[in-house]
């Protein structure tokens, strides 16, 4: 079951390194600045602990902007499925 939710930032973790792409960061920014967040990021709940591993640019993009939660779209998934995203 999914549900969708603002999520603080800072508890959701981002375990895989992504090199985002600077100028699209900017431009969701400026897009998130004058609209809103429009599509929510994707995190695992695991154990009562988000992770996170897309929506990276719509993440940076709202840290930057100094967001203090985040709409996410919520699967929860036992710790064999985190697995298989950290392999």
């Amino acid at each position: 079951m999914v549900r969708v939710q603002e999520i603080p930032i800072q508890a959701i973790r981002r375990p895989l390194f992504r090199q985002n792409d600077q100028t699209k960061v900017a431009a969701l920014m400026d897009s998130i600045a004058q609209i809103g967040l429009q599509e929510p990021i994707d995190v695992l709940e695991v154990d009562g602990q988000f992770y996170g591993f897309s929506g990276c640019h719509r993440y940076e993009a709202c840290s930057r902007l100094g967001h203090e939660t985040i709409l996410c779209r919520v699967r929860r998934a036992p710790r064999s499925v985190l697995q298989r995203h950290l392999a």
